[in-house]
């Protein structure tokens, strides 16, 4: 199942929190959107900031080949029962096409944040006795335990906010058969002062002030000065793509050839991260093509 999972999203997708706006006055737009990333050739979207299974739901109806994700859908969120039900709903309208992406957010998030592996794990149990195939859920894994349960119990692990030496240790824990599919933040800027302002932009808030990443970061050889003022150089440019399209793709490429089968392509920058930028995903396209 994992197998078929990584021919369904190819090599690249786009993550987005615009595209799981609930706003009806954007409905339309959203619909083209994701009909248009299906006829630029990317193989998946990701719907970014707490999404839930409706919010697949136009998006599927808008496409015919397109499989799209949650990344990540919080299990403090929404029950087992209602997750399964969801899914049973979009199964049976799209056979096939919709990866139930979870994950268990931030203590400063989620109130009721405790145990967090333990609570994933039930979830997961509850998800088996619903009828949740292990085969089309994902887990949005950094340390290695949690990897673990997604190689174990889920098709594979999507990674936020991860360099290209995490894509390495994390393909060693899951073995070839499991799906990885790391994110990854470009911002289509040449010049270096500007692109890095924007980054830091980005990681200062929220991510550099959540333990999760920063302990993630630590264990990857960054130090607490790494972490300070939006984040260094070094760090800002380990987790963004920035520059122009041949020092982008070679960015890209880094996390493929560490192992990721599939990239999640975060465009930042510009306007709001809650729009969609449309012409820069033609352009991320084109440079991929």
């Amino acid at each position: 199942m994992s197998t078929l999972l990584k021919n369904d999203v190819g090599r690249y997708g786009i993550w987005s929190i615009g595209l799981r706006s609930e706003d009806p006055a954007l409905a339309g737009e959203r619909a083209e959107a994701a009909a248009e990333l299906e006829e630029l050739g990317f193989g998946a979207v990701w719907l970014g900031g707490s999404s839930a299974a409706r919010h697949a739901a136009p998006l599927l109806a808008a496409t015919s080949t397109l499989t799209v994700g949650t990344s990540i859908q919080s299990i403090w969120q929404y029950e087992a029962t209602e997750s399964a039900a969801s899914f049973a709903e979009l199964e049976a309208a799209h056979p096939g096409r919709f990866v139930l992406g979870l994950g268990v957010s931030h203590a400063k998030l989620a109130a009721q944040y405790r145990r967090p592996y333990s609570a994933l794990a039930g979830y997961l149990d509850a998800l088996d006795g619903a009828g949740v195939p292990a085969g089309r859920r994902v887990l949005a894994a950094l340390g290695p335990k949690t990897l673990e349960l997604s190689r174990d119990r889920a098709a594979g692990a999507i990674p936020y906010l991860v360099t290209p030496e995490h894509t390495a240790r994390a393909r060693q824990l899951l073995g070839d058969g499991p799906l990885l599919a790391p994110e990854l933040k470009v911002i289509l800027e040449t010049d270096p002062g500007r692109a890095r302002a924007t980054a830091r932009e980005v990681l200062a808030d929220p991510y550099l002030s959540l333990p999760n990443y920063t302990r993630n970061f630590l264990s990857l050889g960054f130090t607490e000065d790494d972490l300070t003022d939006g984040g260094s150089d070094r760090l800002v440019d380990a987790v963004f793509a920035w520059g122009d399209e041949e020092r982008i793709r070679a960015r890209i490429d880094t996390y493929v050839d560490a192992g990721a089968d599939h990239v999640a392509l975060q465009v930042v920058g510009g306007a709001d991260r809650d729009t969609l930028p449309r012409e820069s995903w033609k352009r991320l396209a084109s440079l991929l093509g």
